[in-house]
Protein backbone atom coordinates (compact mmCIF):
# COMPACT_ATOMS: atom_id res chain seq x y z
CA UNK A 1 0.00 0.00 0.00
CA UNK A 2 3.12 2.42 0.75
CA UNK A 3 4.76 2.22 -2.99
CA UNK A 4 0.72 3.10 -4.10
CA UNK A 5 0.79 6.21 -2.09
CA UNK A 6 4.04 7.16 -3.11
CA UNK A 7 3.45 6.57 -6.82
CA UNK A 8 -0.05 8.48 -6.43
CA UNK A 9 1.53 11.76 -4.64
CA UNK A 10 4.71 11.17 -7.32
CA UNK A 11 2.14 10.53 -10.72
CA UNK A 12 -0.52 11.99 -9.89
CA UNK A 13 -0.91 14.53 -6.56
CA UNK A 14 2.25 16.05 -7.21
CA UNK A 15 1.82 16.86 -11.17
CA UNK A 16 -1.50 18.97 -10.64
CA UNK A 17 -3.58 21.77 -9.48
CA UNK A 18 -6.83 21.21 -8.09
CA UNK A 19 -9.41 24.30 -8.50
CA UNK A 20 -11.90 22.14 -6.09
CA UNK A 21 -12.27 18.95 -4.23
CA UNK A 22 -14.75 17.79 -6.78
CA UNK A 23 -12.38 17.63 -9.50
CA UNK A 24 -9.91 16.37 -7.21
CA UNK A 25 -12.45 13.47 -6.70
CA UNK A 26 -13.05 13.15 -9.99
CA UNK A 27 -9.22 12.82 -10.98
CA UNK A 28 -8.40 10.58 -8.32
CA UNK A 29 -10.91 8.30 -9.70
CA UNK A 30 -9.58 8.53 -13.37
CA UNK A 31 -5.91 7.94 -11.83
CA UNK A 32 -6.61 4.78 -10.08
CA UNK A 33 -9.00 2.96 -12.35
CA UNK A 34 -8.13 3.73 -15.38
CA UNK A 35 -4.37 4.61 -15.33
CA UNK A 36 -2.95 2.53 -12.46
CA UNK A 37 -5.01 -0.54 -13.29
CA UNK A 38 -5.83 -0.47 -17.07
CA UNK A 39 -2.36 1.49 -18.47
CA UNK A 40 0.59 1.46 -16.05
CA UNK A 41 2.73 -1.41 -15.86
CA UNK A 42 4.16 -2.90 -12.30
CA UNK A 43 7.23 -4.06 -11.99
CA UNK A 44 5.66 -6.92 -9.46
CA UNK A 45 3.35 -7.71 -11.85
CA UNK A 46 6.31 -8.28 -14.27
CA UNK A 47 5.27 -5.16 -16.19
CA UNK A 48 2.05 -6.11 -16.71
CA UNK A 49 -1.37 -3.50 -15.59
CA UNK A 50 -3.26 -4.71 -12.32
CA UNK A 51 -5.85 -5.94 -15.12
CA UNK A 52 -3.64 -8.02 -17.55
CA UNK A 53 -2.60 -10.31 -14.86
CA UNK A 54 -6.33 -10.43 -13.19
CA UNK A 55 -7.37 -11.85 -16.57
CA UNK A 56 -4.04 -13.85 -17.49
CA UNK A 57 -5.29 -16.96 -18.05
Amino acid sequence: MESFYGTFKAEFINRHRFSSEEEFNNGTLDYVYVYYNHVRPHSSNGYMTPFEKRTQT
